[in-house]
């Protein structure tokens, strides 16, 4: 099963390829469930996903096991708890810059006092068709929380961020860090330096690394700073980029 067991194999650190998905169809992951992704990711902060369109693709990702997280609006505890009631793997939650915001994410993604809210009627809990004792241990089991960060600010307080219990990885925002070091690209040692830091912090504590790559080969070059999952671009590139490719396939016919 992929959706059983996707938190133990991030947190083994084998090699995941997930995609953040910014169309809000639930058709597109009918498809990409069908290819050799390990998981796909709604982009709820940058893309126009609404609750309707989070549920449709929830549930499909549910029926057909596929592990589907969501990287939510902002850190609040309703942006959270929706996102997992609807039935998401996980969550991706952006700029988490401190210890006290990384305690707050953790503790909204999570059951107990001052929490994340019990309902068993969810599509997430079965629509009460399991028992108290059963969620609270998948959502041990089951439930990845990770904390992105993308601030200089982040990268300073990432030992504590990792250190923080709820927290499952940290993702490294390469594009959001550069832009906050002050560069227009994702080639400065300010960047670099940050993988490495960060990559330590994850790694002293036992947490996942993971981080957004244009392609595989930058994945793999990536590597080398201890990231093991990787969402690779979006299904907007991959669209582009086939037919862009097919088209010149087609425009060279007749070429000398």
């Amino acid at each position: 099963m992929q959706i059983d067991g996707f938190r133990q194999r991030l947190l083994s650190r084998l090699p995941l390829a997930g995609t953040f998905l910014k169309t809000p169809a639930y058709q597109l992951i009918e498809i990409l469930a069908q290819s050799e992704l390990d998981f796909v990711c709604l982009d709820a902060e940058h893309a126009p996903f609404d609750r309707s369109a989070i549920d449709a693709c929830c549930a499909m990702g549910r029926a057909l096991d596929f592990p589907v997280l969501i990287r939510v609006a902002d850190s609040s505890a309703r942006e959270i708890l929706q996102a997992l009631d609807c039935g998401a793997v996980g969550v991706v939650v952006p700029h988490v810059d401190s210890a006290e915001k990384a305690a707050h994410v953790a503790r909204s993604a999570r059951f107990g006092r001052g929490g994340r809210g019990y309902a068993g009627s969810t599509r997430w809990a079965g629509y009460a068709t399991h028992s108290m004792p059963d969620l609270l241990k998948k959502s041990v089991e089951e439930t990845v929380v990770m904390a992105q960060i993308e601030e200089p600010e982040g990268v300073d307080a990432c030992d504590d961020i990792a250190a923080t219990d709820g927290i499952d990885a940290l993702f490294l925002g390469p594009v959001d860090l550069s832009v906050g070091y002050g560069h227009d690209n994702q080639t400065s040692d300010d960047l670099f330096n940050a993988m490495e830091r960060v990559g330590r912090a994850a790694t002293a504590a036992g947490k996942a690394y993971v981080s957004w790559v244009a392609n595989a080969q930058k994945a793999q070059d990536w590597s080398k700073y201890g990231m093991s999952c990787f969402f690779i671009s979006s299904e907007h590139s991959w669209m582009r980029a086939g037919a862009t490719a097919e088209a010149r396939g087609v425009h060279e016919i007749g070429k000398i």
